[in-house]
């Protein structure tokens, strides 16, 4: 692993304080969490220097989660506080936003589920092969005797919803393994899925019951949303844009940073 010596204007950031910061940058490897590391150390001097240039002192201040904030902490607050300006979304500006992405301002879809679990291991293939045909035979009764399925449940499944028939209740997005929710989803109200359903837990013989399509949320109930997220996004990039400008005052060696044009 490349181990540099990075400096800013003169001041070098020590191996060690960049060991310890790396633990806050999973990477994939050593090296990238490393460099991760030495960039947000660099930047965070660069931000201390322009602080020292502007004459800035922070006062003691806690985070959003209450913790206090340490002094070279709250005085990179009270110089961006300072130095970047972010309008405030009116209404129009949100209304805008809701209309052109109106897909993330809707309910979940609801789906009643049933299933019969076949359970098997994937990584056995006897097993799940013969998991698979128990399933298709399963199938083949109930596309000839739908009544039945609850009765099947009851004797043949290995999910504890068998006690209740295999009704599994509301299905919504993320609320199980998506092979599961992807056939659940496709199939209308009260269709009984005519292939089986693997997932790791095994093979599933799948019903869909009483289905509930998304609804748009009304635009007043998710403004104040929208404009903590606009604002919230412009501070974020305002931010990139003004490291950028004081990084070009800074003399930065062993490290590009990058990331903030």
């Amino acid at each position: 692993m490349t181990t540099t010596i990075v400096s800013v204007n003169g001041r070098e950031i020590s191996a060690a304080a960049i060991a310890a910061e790396a633990q806050n940058h999973p990477a994939d490897t050593a090296q990238a969490a490393w460099e991760a590391a030495a960039e947000a150390l660099v930047v965070r001097q660069i931000l201390l220097d322009e602080a020292d240039r502007l004459g800035i002192v922070g006062a003691a201040a806690e985070d959003g989660n209450g913790q206090t904030l340490t002094l070279e902490d709250a005085r990179i607050d009270a110089l961006l506080e300072a130095e970047i300006r972010i309008p405030t979304a009116d209404t129009a500006t949100c209304r805008r936003y809701y209309d052109r992405h109106a897909e993330r301002f809707q309910s979940p879809i609801l789906v009643e589920a049933s299933h019969i679990l076949i359970a098997a291991d994937p990584s056995d293939s006897l097993a799940y092969g013969l998991a698979t045909g128990d399933a298709r035979m399963l199938i083949r009764t109930l596309q000839a005797e739908p009544e039945r399925f609850a009765e099947l449940a009851r004797a043949r499944s290995a999910c504890p919803s068998k006690e209740q028939g295999g009704n599994l209740g509301q299905i919504g997005p993320g609320d199980t393994v998506e092979p599961f929710e992807a056939a659940l989803f496709a199939l209308d109200e009260g269709a009984l899925c005519p292939d089986p359903v693997k997932t790791r837990f095994g093979v599933h013989v799948v019903r869909a019951g009483r289905r509930v399509e998304a609804q748009p949320y009304p635009f007043e109930a998710v403004e104040a949303q929208i404009a903590n997220y606009l604002e919230e996004a412009s501070f974020r990039r305002a931010i990139a844009q003004y490291i950028a400008k004081i990084a070009t005052k800074s003399a930065v060696e062993g490290l590009s940073i990058g990331g903030y044009e």
